[in-house]
C-alpha cells in the first residue's frame, strides 16, 4: 500500500469513528469551505482535538512506516500535508478564545494544552522521522531542489534539531515536560489577563464627575453602565473606553484610580500573574538550557531577521539612547504647558500624561481626537482601507451574508483579484465585548496552500477594538484607530495575497521581526492628504475634512514622537531582559522590571505599577524575545515607504514589486533577500530618526 492510501485510510478510520456529525469533522457546506461557525457548539471542540491528534498521529506513522528510501516527496512534504484536521480544528478554536471566549472553552483549552503538547513531542522526538529527514537532509544538494522546496526541508531539518531530536532520552522526557508546563502556564497568564481587565468598572453616579469628557465617551459609558446593570455610566479597561477616559477626563482622581487600575492588573489577588511570569521564563530558561543554548533569547533569534542578542541590543540602544532626550523634552514641555495652564503638582505623572498632552496638543497644533472623529465613520473607513487595495492592487471586496460567523457583529468580503479570480475570504471583527480580548490582531482560519494541484486559498480575519455605535450616533473612530485598521489590514493583505505549495511557508509565516513590515508601511497613508481627501467626511453634515485639518494631522504626526519611540522600545528592551537571563533574579517580577527600566526612565516611577504582569505579546503572544521586531519593522517600512514617495503613493509599479517580491513571497526565502529584491538595498536605520524628526 502507498504512503498516501495509507493516510488517507487511516485518518478516514478515525474520522469516521467520531461524531459524523461535529461540523469541525466533516467537509464544509458552508461558501467556499468556510468554517461553519452556525453549526459549531462548545461540546464539538474536545472530541475534534481528539480526532484530529489521532489522525495526525496515524499520518506521521504511515510516513514512518513506509518501507520505500526517504525521499523529499514521501516525507518532506508528506510531513507538511499531514494534521489537516487537526490544523482546521485549532485554527478555528485558537482564534474564538481569544475573540469570543467564555469560561468553558478557557477549561477545554486547559484539556487540550498538554493533548498539543504531547502531540508536538510525538513529531518533535520522533527519532525513526528524524532518521528519515536526515536522510533527505544529507542529499539536499543532490535533489534538484526549487527554492521553496530546500526552505521546506531545511526548515524541517532546523526544526526537529530545535525540538529536542538530537536530545537523550532523560532528556526528552525533560523537554516534553516543561514544555507542556509552559503551555499551561501561558494559557493561565492569558486568562488572567482577559479576566484582570473585566473585573474592573469605574462606576460614575454623579455628573460632575464627568467633567471633560466628550459626549461620545459619555454617551458609550452610559451604554456599558445599562449592559451591565448599573446606574449612571460605566468605564472599563477595554481600550475604547479606558484611552479616551485618561485622555479627556478633567477629574484627576479618578484618572488616578483608572490608570492604577490598568496597570496593576493581574498584579495580585485572584488573577495574580507574578508568579506566573517567573514560572514561565524559568521554563524558557531550562528549555533552551537543555536544547544548547545560554538563553532563551539566543534560541528564539536564530531563526529571525536579527539572528542574535548582540545584533537586537545593540539595535535597541541605538535609537534608544539618542531618543531618550527628545522623549524628556516631550514630557518637560507638557508639563511647562500644563503649569501655565493651573496644573500644580510638582511632576507630571503617568495619569496626567495623556490628558495634558492632550490639550497641548490641541494648544500646538489646535487638534484634537474629538475634533477629528466626526469625519472618520467606521462604515467610509472600511470602505477607504478597502478602497486604498482596489487602487494598489486592483482587487475588489464583496460583503457576503451567507457566509457563517462566530458573533453578529462579524462581517465577511469575498475578496477578488484584479482578473475577476478568488482570492480570500476576510472576516473583520470591529467592536470590544467582554468575551474578546483587548487590542487588535490578524490571523487566519485557513491559511493558503496547494496540495495535489488543488489550491485552497486562505481565510483571513482582522479583530479590533472600536468604540460601538449608540442609540444616536454611528460608530466613529479616531485617527489613531484608523492608523490600526490599516495596520491590521496590511498583515491581511501578507495573508490574503499569499501564493506557494506549502502553507508552512506562505502568507505571514515569516520571521518575526519581519512579519510587520507588511502592516506597519500601511501606516502611512493615514498621514497622506490625497488619501485622507477621498473620504473623510463629516458624518451628519457630509462636508469633506477641512483642508487645514488634515495640515494639522500632518503636522502633528511627529507629537510626542520621542516619547513614543522610548515608550516602545521600553517594551522590547524588558522583554529582552526577561529573555536573556541565565537564571531568575532574585528581585521579584515588579522589581525586576522596575530596576531595569530606572536607567531609561522618562516618567516617575509608581509602586506596585508593572506592564510585565499583563505583556501577553511575550507571555503568551508569541513574541517572546521578539518585540524589539515592531521598531525593526519601522526602519524597514520608513525606507520601503520613501520609494512610495519618490514615485507616488498610488503607484501601481511600486505596489506591485511589494507585492510580488513581500507580501505574495510568505517564509520562502529568507527575509533580507526579500527586503533587497524589492529596495535594491538592505534598510538603513537613519530613514526611522529621519521619519520622525529624531535628528539633531
Amino acid at each position: 500500500m502507498t504512503k498516501k492510501l495509507l493516510i488517507a485510510g487511516a485518518t478516514l478510520a478515525l474520522i469516521s469513528s467520531c461524531n459524523m456529525k461535529n461540523p469541525l469533522l466533516v467537509e464544509s457546506s458552508a461558501p467556499f469551505g468556510a468554517p461553519q461557525f452556525d453549526k459549531i457548539e462548545n461540546e464539538h471542540y474536545l472530541p475534534a482535538f481528539e480526532a484530529g491528534i489521532a489522525g495526525a498521529k496515524a499520518e506521521i506513522d504511515a510516513i514512518v512506516a513506509n518501507e520505500e528510501e526517504p525521499t523529499f516527496e514521501n516525507t518532506i512534504e508528506a510531513m507538511e500535508y499531514s494534521g489537516e484536521t487537526l490544523d482546521r480544528v485549532a485554527g478555528i478554536f485558537y482564534n474564538l478564545m481569544e475573540a469570543d471566549t467564555d469560561d468553558e472553552m478557557q477549561a477545554i483549552a486547559e484539556q487540550v494544552a498538554p493533548m498539543l503538547t504531547e502531540y508536538s513531542m510525538y513529531v518533535s522526538l520522533n527519532e525513526k522521522l528524524f532518521e528519515r529527514v536526515k536522510a533527505v537532509y544529507a542529499k539536499k544538494d543532490e535533489l534538484g531542489l526549487d527554492k521553496d522546496q530546500m526552505k521546506l526541508l531545511e526548515d524541517n531539518y532546523k526544526s526537529f534539531v530545535r525540538g529536542g531530536a538530537n536530545l537523550s532520552d532523560e532528556d526528552k522526557a525533560l523537554y516534553s515536560k516543561w514544555s507542556e508546563e509552559l503551555s499551561l502556564a501561558t494559557l493561565q497568564f492569558s486568562k488572567n489577563v482577559l479576566a484582570a481587565t473585566n473585573a474592573y468598572v469605574l462606576n460614575v453616579t454623579d455628573s460632575a464627575d464627568l467633567a471633560g469628557l466628550p459626549e461620545y465617551v459619555k454617551a458609550m459609558g452610559a451604554e456599558t453602565a445599562k449592559e451591565k446593570g448599573l446606574e449612571g455610566w460605566a468605564f472599563t479597561l477595554d481600550a475604547p473606553s479606558y484611552v479616551p477616559f485618561l485622555k479627556y477626563s478633567s477629574d484627576r482622581e479618578l484618572r488616578r484610580q483608572m490608570w492604577t487600575a490598568y496597570n496593576t492588573r493581574a498584579t495580585s489577588g485572584e488573577f495574580d500573574n507574578t508568579d506566573i511570569v517567573r514560572q514561565i521564563v524559568d521554563l524558557r530558561i531550562k528549555i533552551a538550557n537543555i536544547l544548547g543554548y545560554e538563553t532563551y533569547a539566543d534560541y528564539a533569534l536564530e531563526e529571525r531577521m536579527a539572528k542574535d542578542r548582540t545584533t537586537v541590543n545593540d539595535f535597541v540602544m541605538n535609537l534608544l539612547e539618542p531618543s531618550l532626550e527628545f522623549a524628556r523634552k516631550d514630557i518637560a514641555d507638557v508639563y511647562a504647558y500644563a503649569k501655565k495652564n493651573g496644573f500644580d503638582a510638582p511632576a507630571i505623572m503617568p495619569w496626567d500624561f495623556s490628558y495634558w498632552s492632550e490639550k497641548y496638543q490641541q494648544a500646538e497644533y489646535a487638534l484634537s481626537a474629538e475634533e477629528l472623529k466626526p469625519y472618520f465613520q467606521l462604515e467610509n473607513c472600511i470602505d477607504a482601507v478597502f478602497g486604498l487595495a482596489t487602487r494598489l492592487y486592483g482587487i475588489s471586496f464583496t460583503e457576503l451574508d451567507n457566509v457563517p460567523v462566530y458573533h453578529e457583529d462579524v462581517k465577511v468580503y469575498e475578496v477578488k483579484d484584479a482578473d475577476g479570480s478568488h482570492l480570500a475570504l476576510f472576516y473583520a471583527d470591529f467592536f470590544p465585548r467582554a468575551s474578546k480580548r483587548g487590542g487588535a490582531w490578524m490571523t487566519e482560519f485557513r491559511g493558503q496552500s496547494i496540495k495535489d494541484g488543488v489550491e485552497r486559498r486562505p481565510f483571513i480575519s482582522t479583530v479590533m477594538n472600536f468604540t460601538k455605535p449608540t442609540a444616536d450616533t454611528p460608530a466613529l473612530i479616531t485617527h489613531d484607530e484608523l492608523t490600526t485598521f490599516l495596520h491590521e489590514f496590511g498583515h491581511a493583505l501578507h495573508g490574503m495575497f499569499a501564493q506557494g505549495r506549502y502553507g508552512s511557508l506562505t502568507g505571514t509565516n515569516v520571521s518575526r521581526d519581519f512579519v510587520e513590515l507588511p502592516s506597519q508601511i500601511m501606516e502611512n497613508w493615514a498621514f497622506e492628504p490625497e488619501y485622507l481627501n477621498s473620504f473623510a467626511k463629516h458624518y451628519q453634515t457630509g462636508e469633506p475634512i477641512p483642508a487645514e485639518l488634515i495640515e494639522k494631522v500632518v503636522a502633528a504626526k511627529n507629537y510626542l514622537a520621542g516619547y513614543g519611540q522610548v515608550r516602545q522600545l521600553h517594551f522590547g528592551y524588558l522583554d529582552m531582559a526577561w529573555h536573556s537571563l541565565t537564571e531568575l533574579p532574585s528581585q521579584g517580577t515588579i522589581e525586576f522590571e522596575q530596576n531595569t527600566l530606572a536607567p531609561y526612565s522618562i516618567m516617575p516611577s509608581v509602586d506596585g505599577s508593572a506592564f510585565s504582569t499583563s505583556f501577553s505579546h511575550i507571555f503568551s503572544g508569541g513574541y517572546a524575545a521578539g518585540y524589539y521586531s515592531y521598531k525593526w519593522a519601522e526602519v524597514l517600512e520608513a525606507d520601503a515607504f520613501s520609494l512610495f514617495k519618490e514615485k507616488g503613493i498610488f503607484n501601481t509599479e511600486v505596489a506591485s514589486s511589494f507585492r510580488e517580491n513581500i507580501l505574495s513571497k510568505g517564509g520562502t526565502e529568507d527575509a533580507a533577500v526579500l527586503y533587497r529584491n524589492f529596495r535594491g538595498h538592505d534598510p538603513q536605520p537613519e530613514a526611522l530618526m529621519e521619519k520622525l524628526g529624531l535628528t539633531k
